[in-house]
């Protein structure tokens, strides 16, 4: 069970897009000042914040240096990271979204690169977007949030069908479910939850074309979104639509309870695209349903894709990086502790799947431990988890891909003309 939200995930990822003002100071791989002493640790408000602190005290009695956390609540936390960015009192560790919210920081020479070492104690694929350039900048910090299928267990077992393994066996469940007066996929398609939407683009784009693909969009290679992956995933989901998959009103669908989670867990709708976070929704609005009723597995494969079915897409975790400001081995000797098995036992505990190599061992102790094994599995066998598209690319272009995509789902425009439309949001 995850007890943080995506939207919380968001709140901050602004920050991916707003330009480091600097002078200039440092350089990537470098430090300005001594190797051991006192190093400012900023973090995000949130319920892991206890398990933080305890580490840093652990760390301070140890005689390696002093570790000084503060926490910064989330609403004023991208604002006050980026001014401290550009200014000189920066601070020597920091909590952030990776991805595209360290582009900035890697440009403007603030960052250190991590020793490669550490990356044997964490989940390969959740590393990724802690990585530019191919360089370790930050490493995880939280636990992970994958986004896959949720089912209603009794309205498959009435219809007497399974989950789906393959896109056929969706679009063939797409029938059955409609057939018997129920809304195969709940979706929310307000216009403030169009990131539901942007979930099935990104898993028929990886599994159409591999992740390879957006990895060259993000790169900065916008002419990639001219891939015939992409007009074919376009297709798709204007077939699904069609096809009546999400219902005849989902535009006026809301996420979460009250919404998509409701319909899904009063048998109005059999199956939702969604994060990890779903199930303590339901937990907070139907816990017998959450325990009993609800089930959950991967995405299904699409044949003929160049993707691997084992991929996966959503919020990998948070990161800690460091900056060019810190006393650099005591910095570096902090970040040990968050893969130590206080650390980890103590983010379970918070109901977090953490994405260390260690942490398996552990989730036993978990609410649900079959519930956060199947997302530790799922993250740990993902040849690749890709970032979501809006967190790795950033307000600037997120937001308007965004429009573009819940334009393509209310059938404002064609799937050529989404295609055009993308292509026109990167000049």
């Amino acid at each position: 069970m995850n007890s943080v939200s995506r939207r919380w995930f968001l709140t901050a990822t602004a920050a991916t897009t707003l330009s480091v003002t600097v002078a200039g100071c440092g350089s990537s791989g470098s430090s300005t000042s001594s190797p051991t002493g006192n190093v400012d640790f900023w973090t995000l408000q949130d319920p892991t914040n206890s398990v933080q602190k305890a580490a840093v005290g652990t760390f301070n009695s140890a005689g390696k240096g002093k570790v000084s956390m503060t926490v910064i609540a989330t609403d004023g936390y991208k604002d006050k990271l980026r001014t401290a960015m550009g200014s000189a009192k920066m601070p020597g560790v920091f909590f952030s979204w990776g991805g595209g919210s360290l582009n900035d920081y890697v440009t403007a020479g603030k960052l250190v690169t991590l020793d490669t070492a550490l990356e044997s104690h964490f989940l390969p694929s959740a590393l990724a977007a802690g990585k530019v350039g191919g360089k370790l900048v930050g490493i995880p910090c939280r636990g992970t949030q994958p986004v896959f299928l949720f089912y209603n267990k009794k309205l498959f077992a009435d219809a007497g069908v399974e989950p789906p393994t393959t896109y056929a066996e969706l679009q063939n469940l797409v029938k059955v479910f409609k057939g018997k007066g129920v809304t195969p996929f709940a979706l929310a398609g307000n216009a403030s939850s169009s990131w539901t939407e942007l979930m099935w683009v990104e898993y028929l784009v990886d599994r159409l074309a591999g992740p390879e693909l957006f990895d060259k969009i993000q790169g900065g290679d916008w002419s990639q979104w001219k891939d015939p992956a992409i007009l074919k995933t376009a297709q798709m989901i204007k077939e699904l639509v069609d096809s009546g998959a999400f219902g005849k009103k989902f535009g006026s669908v809301n996420y979460g309870a009250g919404g998509t989670s409701t319909l899904l867990n009063k048998g109005k709708a059999a199956m939702v695209l969604m994060g990890s976070w779903e199930y303590a929704t339901q937990l907070a609005e139907a816990p017998d349903f959450a325990k009993n009723g609800l089930g959950y597995v991967a995405f299904p494969s699409v044949e003929g894709g160049k993707g691997d079915a084992a991929n996966v897409v959503g919020n990998p975790t948070n990161y800690l990086s460091v900056t060019t400001s810190a006393a650099k081995q005591t910095a570096t000797d902090f970040l040990k502790t968050t893969y130590s098995d206080s650390y980890v036992q103590g983010l379970v505990e918070k109901g977090e799947v953490p994405v260390t190599s260690n942490a398996a061992q552990y989730l036993t102790k978990a609410a649900d431990p079959a519930y956060a094994q199947f997302q530790y599995d799922l993250v740990q066998k993902a040849p690749s988890f890709t970032q979501s598209w809006d967190q790795a690319l950033g307000l600037t272009l997120g937001t308007p891909l965004l429009t573009e995509i819940q334009k393509l789902f209310n059938g404002q425009s064609s799937p050529e003309q989404f295609v055009s439309a993308v292509l026109a949001i990167k000049k």
